[in-house]
């Protein structure tokens, strides 16, 4: 587990399913983000292209994805 914050862009977000993927260099491949980890009041979603600041997992098999998010936060 990764419990220092790096910084990354979503690639994508379903409203839906509350699940989406962020890219940054430090989570080659992606990784995988559940609305339940999204750290801000009121509704918990992202948007594409958003940049956010995250925690994560990895070596984690989520979805076809070695990295699953911890915590995350839209970057200040």
């Amino acid at each position: 587990m990764n419990n220092s914050w790096v910084t990354g862009i979503v690639r994508n977000f379903d409203d839906m399913d509350g699940v989406g993927v962020i890219d940054s260099p430090d989570t080659p491949g992606g990784c995988w983000c559940h609305y339940s980890k999204i750290d801000i009041p009121g509704r918990k979603t992202l948007l594409a292209g958003q940049s956010v600041r995250f925690t994560f997992e990895d070596e984690v098999e989520q979805d076809g994805f070695v990295f699953r998010a911890q915590r995350v936060q839209p970057s200040p």
